[in-house]
């Protein structure tokens, strides 16, 4: 329903797919890690609120995105593809391999250290990541989708 309501809210506002994928569905999605990690931050296990954070998004890459990708073109739909409607898939990889390079930066720079200041940090950092991938969709840096009509 969730995913639904998205697409529809994103349709009718003239958002693109990819720019309610990284708001809204990753946000809705992401609440219960958030609040699991915040639990374990609490109780001082900080190591475990790192790996949960971790764990989970390359969880959700790999096995996320694997698993779907391997029953279409194995069971559903042998030997068919998959297209993808971003051509800013690459800009959005390599924004998100630098954003782990830098939050592990971070925590270095902060001495293996969760505080206020790396949740910034964090916090920064994710802002620019969703600036950069929104003006990628909307082909502010480079040319990576074609616009579209809307139905009238």
């Amino acid at each position: 329903i969730f995913l639904f309501q998205v697409t529809v809210i994103g349709f009718t506002l003239g958002i693109p797919d990819v720019i309610m994928g990284i708001t809204f569905l990753a946000a809705g999605t992401s609440v219960p890690d958030c609040m699991a990690s915040l639990i374990v931050a609490r109780q001082g296990m900080g190591d475990m609120a790192v790996s949960n954070s971790i764990g989970s998004n390359v969880f959700d890459i790999l096995v996320g995105l694997g698993l779907p990708w391997a029953l279409k073109t194995l069971a559903i739909n042998y030997g068919s593809d998959i297209k993808l409607n971003s051509k800013g898939l690459i800009f959005s990889v390599g924004l998100l391999l630098a954003s782990v390079f830098l939050t592990v930066l971070g925590v270095h720079l902060n001495k293996w250290t969760l505080d206020r200041r790396l949740g910034f940090m964090c916090l920064f950092l994710y802002s620019v990541f969703l600036c950069f991938s929104c003006l990628i969709e909307y082909n502010i840096f480079t040319f990576v989708n074609l616009p579209t009509c809307r139905e009238e």
